[in-house]
């Protein structure tokens, strides 16, 4: 009877913590399916038992199953929520893919997964006090931090960079990226043509100003006839570094991105691609300089073409970049203080990369209620990625927006609802982490920000 009642009460606390009971009835499932799909190499393989010994797809996984007592009363609606709530704020999906399939670990995975292993708060305690045998060993953090750093070195590191920055979850922009110089030309000229529009007046350089950090300073821009869009306008400048274009994510390619807004009607309204042919076509010179590099002639396909050729040249290099490739020099003590507190604060986990974000999609206010605090009603736009998807778990999940030149493009966040950095800031540290920032604190990150500004205008983003 007595081992009766301690098996009723282990069960009962599992329940109560969600995820704690059911989990190693998951593992079973688990150690089967790495049998059938063996790991990619020996490397990963290590690295999805040192997972899978912790559970941590049990709350991190869309595949994961619950066990037949997960659905008994009480415990089901605990452990739907707790998974709920892992989902929501890091599937692992893509990490146990690339393990699998020995594809490229999404840098975003990189950075929470080093996060969470250096910190050691995964498992959780909760979950630790029922399952005695979790945690991560010595051995398992050397394992997964190792894996960490070879995975970095191996796809994300920039060439060039100092040795002692090869592993950081941020890198330097590349030198330049491989173009065709004649379709640059083409596609900076285009940029800058209000003939895109349906009356003439809005070009793509009309909400991303290369004069302006590459937006235009508005919550929201204005396109033909005085329309207002929903979204703030991200910046052109760096743009060929985000993984996806766009805030939810729709377009994949800077191409696609380009073939937006001159048939959005609230936008450049133009009917179609015809129209917008029909009105260059009456250029005779700008058509004989575009058939030398187009035989096809004007078309949407070729036309947004050249606009994302001529976008490939919008990188700004900063002084943070001639930091990260070994000029000391290059930051004052504060910044370099600011950039330790920006890691220290978790906002590498999101703002990762060599365009310090654009690489993954976030819920807004994972740790508060953004959207509450901000009040009025919500809008389409604030439905992020689900928008695309149609997935509930990516609700007001948006691309994570670059930092870089962010003192240049306020007002910020996908509704533009905030105009000072410093306040900003303050807003990440408590909606994205949970954390109530100090002045100082602040300033100093908001120093380290700054550093991230491009030292002039790229050389080729002159308007005609």
């Amino acid at each position: 009877m007595k081992k009766l009642l301690i098996a009723v009460a282990t069960v009962g606390v599992a329940g109560y913590l969600g995820v704690s009971g059911v989990a190693y009835v998951h593992d079973t499932n688990y150690a089967e399916s790495a049998m059938q799909h063996p790991a990619s190499s020996t490397e990963a393989a290590r690295v999805r038992d040192v997972l899978n010994r912790n559970a941590c797809y049990y709350c991190h996984s869309t595949t994961a199953v619950l066990p037949g007592y997960a659905s008994l009363p009480g415990i089901r609606q605990l452990s739907e929520r707790d998974v709920q709530t892992g989902l929501t704020y890091y599937r692992m999906d893509a990490l146990y893919a690339a393990l699998d399939n020995g594809t490229p670990v999404p840098e975003a995975d990189l950075a929470k997964l080093e996060i969470v292993t250096n910190e050691d708060t995964m498992p959780p305690k909760l979950f630790r006090s029922v399952h005695w045998a979790t945690g991560l060993t010595a051995d398992d953090q050397r394992t997964l931090l190792d894996w960490i750093a070879s995975q970095r070195k191996i796809t994300y590191a920039t060439p060039g960079v100092a040795p002692e920055f090869a592993n950081e979850p941020v890198q330097p922009l590349p030198k330049s990226l491989p173009t065709d110089a004649r379709k640059v030309a083409l596609g900076l000229q285009l940029f800058h043509d209000p003939r895109l529009s349906a009356d003439n007046t809005v070009s793509c350089a009309s909400c991303h100003s290369l004069a302006t950090g590459g937006v235009d300073g508005q919550k929201v821009s204005t396109g033909v006839n005085g329309q207002k869009g929903g979204i703030n306008a991200p910046t052109v400048f760096n743009a060929a570094l985000n993984h996806l274009q766009f805030w939810d994510g729709r377009a994949g390619t800077l191409q696609e991105q380009a073939g937006g807004p001159p048939l959005n009607p609230v936008e450049m309204a133009s009917t179609s691609w015809d129209q917008i042919a029909a009105k260059l076509k009456k250029d005779a010179a700008l058509t004989a300089q575009f058939a030398k590099v187009y035989p096809g002639g004007w078309s949407g396909a070729n036309i947004t073409d050249a606009i994302a050729e001529f976008e490939k040249t919008l990188l700004t290099p900063s002084r943070f970049d001639a930091y990260l490739r070994g000029d000391k020099a290059a930051l004052n003590a504060e910044e370099v203080h600011g950039y330790a507190l920006f890691k220290a604060n978790h906002c590498a986990a999101c703002h990762v990369g060599q365009n310090l974000g654009g690489q993954s999609f976030e819920r807004m206010g994972r740790a508060a209620n953004y959207f509450a605090d901000r009040g009025g009603e919500l809008t389409d736009a604030d439905t992020g990625r689900a928008g695309v998807t149609k997935n509930p778990l990516d609700s007001q999940r948006f691309k994570t927006p670059t930092l870089r030149n962010i003192e240049l493009t306020a007002p910020y966040y996908h509704d533009g609802s905030r105009a000072d950095l410093r306040d900003a800031v303050r807003d990440m540290a408590k909606y994205q982490v949970g954390r109530q920032l100090s002045d100082a604190d602040v300033d100093a990150i908001v120093a380290f920000l700054k550093t991230l500004t491009g030292n002039g205008q790229p050389s080729v983003a002159k308007a005609p």
